[in-house]
């Protein structure tokens, strides 16, 4: 089994498909509107952003959290909570040993909270 799609709620389809096409340097796959529905593809699963789906917490990877944070708030994208160490990895079971997995987490155009992460080493 593996993840498909999520969803996330989006009141205005066009401002969200500007701020997830900077946010994740991609276009969006698909619009189909009406109903309503935009697609981005996040590395083989589709990220669903429509007026009718509900706030989700939805974690995205980036290269290293500090740098992305310090990218969107120079854009003006609200921080809101900064990059911090969240823990480290002393094994394999939940990410690459050696490492430390930072967090931050922004809001976007709509509203949704949006996790960073970044799992960087010790």
């Amino acid at each position: 089994m593996r993840l498909v799609q999520i969803a996330q709620h989006a009141s205005d389809l066009q401002r969200a498909a500007v701020f997830y096409a900077a946010l994740l340097g991609a276009e969006a796959r698909a619009v189909f509107d009406p109903p309503g529905l935009l697609f981005f593809d996040l590395d083989g699963v589709r990220l669903l952003l429509e007026s009718g789906a509900p706030s989700s917490l939805v974690y995205l990877a980036v290269p290293d959290v500090r740098e992305s944070v310090a990218e969107l708030r120079g854009r003006g994208v609200e921080i809101v909570a900064e990059p911090q160490v969240i823990f480290s990895h002393a094994n394999d079971r939940l990410g690459p040993a050696g490492t430390d997995e930072w967090m931050a987490f922004i809001r976007d155009s709509e509203g949704n909270t949006v996790g960073l992460v970044s799992q960087l080493p010790q």
